[in-house]
């Protein structure tokens, strides 16, 4: 569901979070959170451009949150580097198909329940929830994505999803 770029974001915000006294390089980052150097570096644009990191250069520079843990969500950080898509139209373009089918209908219902879980868990939530393992390695993010993972698909999906009817191309 989340795109590698949204989750390497995520590693980095919660590395940063972690180390919240300091500014980290980019070196140090992708060596906490094990994403690649080169690819680190536009993730780290693109949360710069968004405000939720600031970067300086120079000695003691390298990269810091901009806000608070408590005032970053998670869909904030995914949204700065790979926003989550709704369906607003059917993308299958029958022109029979004057509103959404009961198909995609149903998947932006999930793409709304997800974008409604993650807005409202911020970086700092997940870090105090996961309390010493985030501590133990505060880049161990992989952890804080499958958490995020886990509660969108539980709010996501309806208890029982009705049968779709067949759609005619006629």
């Amino acid at each position: 569901m989340l795109s590698k770029t949204a989750d390497y974001a995520l590693r980095t915000v919660a590395a940063l979070a972690g180390s919240a006294e300091s500014a980290d390089s980019a070196d140090t980052l992708s060596e906490q959170t094990k994403v690649p150097r080169r690819y680190l570096h536009k993730v780290l644009q693109d949360l710069v451009a968004a405000e939720i990191v600031r970067s300086r250069s120079g000695p003691g520079g390298g990269y810091s949150l901009a806000l608070s843990p408590d005032k970053i969500s998670i869909l904030d950080v995914v949204n700065a580097v790979s926003p989550l898509e709704r369906i607003k139209h059917c993308p299958l373009g029958l022109p029979s198909h004057t509103s959404l089918c009961p198909l995609h209908r149903e998947l932006d219902k999930a793409y709304a329940a997800t974008e409604q879980a993650f807005s409202r868990v911020t970086i700092g939530q997940l870090l105090r929830s996961a309390s010493g393992i985030i501590r133990a390695y505060a880049a161990s993010v992989k952890t804080l994505v499958s958490v995020a993972r886990i509660a969108a698909s539980e709010s996501a999906l309806p208890a029982r999803v009705p049968p779709i009817p067949p759609v005619s191309t006629r």
